[in-house]
């Protein structure tokens, strides 16, 4: 598998911040977090911190079953607002490029290996095979993938090429889905958002029976030229691992046809959506909500630089 080198070649920090405001007054709260980034090969966290205003009665840190870092919150002082805010300022190392996914081995031969090799690798892959609660396996998802993966081709060739199918094929509209909205529905409107084109996506892949992970993070996105970066404009994102026995897990995002590189931040990952929801709970009171989500992405200096 590929090793990173040790020097960063993009460092940025991420500010998230989501706001409930209440109809009334919430006498009891329970928060699960994701929302801490995941340290792994082309992800360094120099620093993080979470801020809740209110503050807690009770906070644990802990490790879900993906290796994702969580924090549960309780909340027990009366309150008609909940504000949450991570902050972190990650690096991160280069991951392998076109070149380098060109060589991979033909997407059957990977298929096939699944039921053979052994490897902690391959056991571990084999968590994103299966169907999960947002991610069907159905006769349309594989056909529409077979399109990319034809005999023979290489894995990550095709999977590149799925990639840029499904941006050209599927309209960007956030208007057209909600976090419930079934996988079918997307593959028969071809409308959606950064989640159902990754779940599409996931979804393809699965149904060749080859591994394939939910990624939640944040892109560095660039403002129109000659106007500032606007703070709060950012959003979090999603796209799509592919796990390659060669290589690991090589990352694409079919939002952004193209193969991740160094704009994107990791926050963790999961069989689908529902794995890694930055923010999820229960409370007691409260009545009507309004939800007000803010990220910012701001690139830093590299060390030595600036």
């Amino acid at each position: 598998m590929t090793t990173p080198t040790t020097t960063a070649c993009a460092r940025y920090r991420v500010l998230h911040e989501t706001r409930y405001r209440y109809g009334g007054t919430v006498t009891l709260s329970q928060q699960y977090l994701h929302l801490t980034p995941r340290a792994f090969a082309y992800q360094q966290i120099e620093a993080h911190r979470i801020l809740i205003d209110p503050g807690v009665d009770d906070s644990r840190e802990g490790v879900d079953f993906f290796g994702n870092i969580t924090r549960h919150v309780g909340l027990t002082a009366p309150h008609d607002s909940l504000l949450v805010q991570a902050e972190s300022t990650v690096a991160l190392h280069a991951r392998p490029g076109l070149a380098a996914i060109a060589g991979s081995l033909p997407w059957e031969h990977v298929r096939d290996r699944m039921n053979l090799d052994r490897s902690e690798a391959t056991l571990e892959a084999c968590r994103y095979l299966h169907e999960s609660p947002h991610v069907g396996v159905f006769p349309e998802l594989e056909a529409y993938a077979r399109t990319s993966f034809t005999p023979g081709r290489p894995q990550l060739d095709a999977a590149l090429d799925l990639t840029h199918r499904i941006f050209a094929d599927f309209a960007f509209d956030a208007s057209a889905t909600d976090i419930a909205t079934p996988l079918e529905q997307v593959m028969r409107g071809r409308r959606g958002v950064c989640q159902d084109f990754a779940q599409l996506m996931i979804g393809c892949l699965r149904s060749l029976k080859l591994p394939a992970r939910y990624v939640s993070g944040y892109i560095l996105n660039h403002p129109p030229e000659g106007q500032p970066r606007l703070v709060g404009a950012d959003a979090s994102h999603a796209w799509v691992s592919v796990f390659c026995p060669l290589l690991g897990w090589i990352d694409f995002d079919p939002t952004n046809r193209c193969l991740v590189q160094h704009e994107h931040i990791t926050l963790g990952w999961g069989r689908d959506f529902s794995d890694v929801t930055p923010l999820r709970g229960i409370v007691l009171g409260g009545g009507r909500q309004e939800l007000d989500v803010r990220v910012t992405v701001t690139p830093l200096p590299l060390p030595g630089i600036g």
